[in-house]
């Protein structure tokens, strides 16, 4: 069920204090308006972001709070998080189809992590995102990405657009087929994405 008059969160990675793959967050952000609010303007990103001089040698996440209208965008240093190990978790009551600011259903199901750096969940038998990334499996010279994940994310969206991913249906099951997995999202680049081996994704 959409959830009306809830904030909703863009992330997104600036370097040499450019924001990164603006196309695909401006379609995101405006679609969301439209569809949670019924805004029918186009706002653009870029116009709005607007990097502090002494940040902009630094690699950033550009964060923006908003419903129909921005409501903040942030600025803070970035450096990626070391991902070596996954946890599956079911859940098949979860919905993120929307980059809702509010967490605390993803915040519940990583209390069941255990000794994983995150979790890997599995919705209605099929193997969706981690708690705050896509992810992508290798296999031979291709990557898969399944084709049931809770968010679109820009940096999935752009990959498929580009045909460096292709999706498919991706079960527990699977996981043996594939050598390794990354994780990706709008500050996380497949060539830079920790490998996770396969062997560390466990229920």
């Amino acid at each position: 069920m959409i959830r009306f008059m809830c904030q909703l969160l863009e992330t997104i990675r600036i370097e040499n204090g450019l924001p990164l793959n603006i196309a695909f967050h401006n379609q995101r952000f405006n679609h969301a308006r439209n569809a949670l609010y019924g805004a029918i303007d186009f706002l653009n990103l870029e116009e709005l972001i607007h990097c502090p001089d002494d940040l902009k040698n630094d690699i950033l996440k550009c964060r923006i709070i908003y419903s129909r209208e921005v409501e903040e965008i942030t600025f803070e240093p970035y450096h990626i998080r070391l991902i070596n190990s996954l946890k599956l978790v079911n859940d098949n009551s979860i919905d993120y189809s929307y980059k809702y600011l509010d967490r605390s259903h993803l915040n519940l199901l990583r209390e069941q992590l255990g000794n994983a750096d995150d979790i890997l969940i599995v919705k209605n038998g099929f193997i969706s995102d981690t708690s705050y990334a896509n992810i992508v499996f290798r296999h031979n010279d291709r990557w898969l990405t399944p084709s049931t994940p809770l968010l679109k994310g820009t940096k999935r969206e752009n990959y498929l657009y580009s045909k460096k991913i292709i999706e498919e249906l991706i079960t527990p099951n699977d996981l043996h087929k594939f050598s390794e997995a990354r994780i990706i999202n709008a500050m996380i680049n497949l060539e830079n994405s920790p490998i996770i081996p396969i062997g560390n994704i466990h229920f």
